[in-house]
């Protein structure tokens, strides 16, 4: 009990001290614009059934309560909301006695999922400003659970200080993303401007953008996300700090990158988010390997490679078919493994079979250092690789063990990705080949098997001869 009073008044007295700072800081603050339901677009028949049942009992149990977010900014922009998030002057606890449903999660700030069978309606008590100071090792230790902790390098570590709308507006990350939508009386709630710049198409960081940055990186990527997915141009003051802070990524979670990455290359808009990515070098701390390599006029096989599955990507998702990130992770460190299998081949005087094995672990160790790719994804990947050497291999029975394989198809389109990138009339034959042979009725099969072209039959592995064990007369 003394323990939760010491915690509340320690609470009160930072938020009253970080009040008294926040007013002498030069933030560029905005009067509060409130729109009415007429001026506006969103309706409620829009809005999930359960997220507004959230926000009703809220309301009804005399807490503040509004939809905030990418739900509000997509309803304005007549699109559909991936989810719907909720703010509230309750706090998680309070959350949790009012819905049998709540379960609490999250470290950095503790937040309430109200649970509806598949559906989960995010709940987050409005956030106050955090400490300024940068707390020592002792400090960080002996901070109260409901305190910001901040790292020495301006990272915010853990941030679970409570504070009113107004100052939960300023804590959001980007204007377009705090805009707040009343049930009780169907307003949206302006604090910074955000109507304003989603209507002009401007991405703009809410205060100051290097010392944003440097509470959270991955911020730099969401600023280029939002700006290829909603076709809008990044703020001049809110792009100059990235290419400078671009390097902070590295001390991002290599688990929190992946995760990033899936949303940045794997949601329908991955082509012209590489190509923000590169222009703000923010793909280079994330994809070392790829980076590395790049050339002046951007025209290498690796280059065409990335560009070209990332626009297939793209094209699947609009059309509603499922994507693998195994595929496009073998596919972008396709060449990157290549070159590494030929310099251990050569500079280690290994069989290429065996200098590709090797390449492609130590392909796999460097890249998990700046996104770790779970295992079940590797597995794929290495199999997606090795099948390449096993495709131009097709007499006998090989061919027809080969397309029974769980990943053939993967394989094969790797295939012809390769022979597009790289225009080779050897592997447009290879990939045609392959590609009437899945489709084709078995007599067709065993004709194509016997058609094989003299091209195609040298690529097959010599076989080595079989050693003979010496005769021995038997005693």
């Amino acid at each position: 009990m003394r323990c939760t009073i010491f915690t509340r008044v320690a609470n009160f007295c930072r938020k009253v001290l970080n009040r008294e700072s926040a007013e002498t800081a030069p933030e560029d603050r905005r009067p509060l614009t409130i729109i009415p339901r007429d001026q506006h677009s969103i309706s409620r028949k829009e809005i999930s059934e359960n997220a507004l049942k959230v926000l009703y009992r809220l309301n009804k149990a005399g807490y503040e309560a509004y939809l905030v977010g990418g739900g509000v900014r997509d309803l304005l922009l007549g699109r559909k909301p991936k989810d719907f998030d909720i703010t509230t002057n309750a706090t998680p606890e309070q959350m949790r006695k009012l819905f049998r449903n709540c379960r609490l999660v999250g470290r950095r700030f503790r937040l309430a999922h109200v649970m509806f069978g598949p559906e989960i309606i995010e709940v987050a008590t409005f956030r106050g400003h955090h400490s300024a100071h940068e707390p020592d090792d002792d400090d960080a230790a002996s901070q109260a659970p409901v305190a910001s902790l901040q790292a020495h390098n301006g990272m915010l570590l853990r941030d679970n200080i409570f504070g009113s709308i107004e100052e939960d507006a300023q804590r959001r990350d980007f204007t377009i993303n705090s805009l707040y939508y009343s049930v009780a009386d169907f307003t949206v709630r302006d604090y910074t401007g955000g109507m304003r710049d989603l209507q002009a198409g401007v991405i703009r960081l809410i205060g100051d953008p290097e010392t944003r940055y440097r509470e959270d990186p991955v911020r730099m990527l969401r600023a280029v996300r939002f700006a290829a997915k909603l076709n809008m141009t990044v703020d001049a003051v809110t792009a100059e700090p990235i290419p400078r802070l671009a390097s902070l990524l590295r001390d991002i979670p290599a688990a929190r990158l992946f995760e990033e990455s899936l949303k940045l290359l794997q949601a329908g808009y991955g082509e012209p988010t590489y190509r923000l990515l590169c222009e703000y070098q923010l793909f280079q701390p994330m994809f070392p390997l790829i980076s590395r390599n790049f050339t002046e006029h951007g025209d290498s096989h690796m280059e065409r490679m990335v560009t070209q599955v990332l626009k297939n990507t793209d094209q699947r998702i609009q059309n509603d078919k499922r994507v693998n990130p195994a595929f496009l992770f073998s596919a972008m460190l396709w060449y990157p493994l290549l070159e590494q299998a030929q310099k251990l081949a050569q500079e280690g005087g290994l069989v290429y079979f065996d200098a590709f094995s090797l390449a492609l672990n130590d392909i796999l160790d460097e890249q998990c250092r700046s996104l770790a790719i779970p295992k079940r994804l590797t597995t794929l990947m290495r199999d997606i690789w090795q099948l390449q050497l096993r495709l131009s291999r097709r007499q006998g029975k090989r061919a027809f063990k080969l397309i029974e394989h769980p990943k053939f198809r993967a394989a094969y389109d790797l295939l012809a990705l390769r022979a597009e990138v790289e225009n080779s009339a050897e592997l447009q034959r290879l990939t045609q080949w392959w590609g009437e042979f899945q489709v084709a009725a078995p007599p067709s099969q065993n004709s194509l098997l016997g058609t094989l072209s003299e091209d195609g039959a040298a690529h097959q592995r010599p076989r080595r001869p079989r050693r003979r064990t010496p005769y021995r007369d038997p005693a």
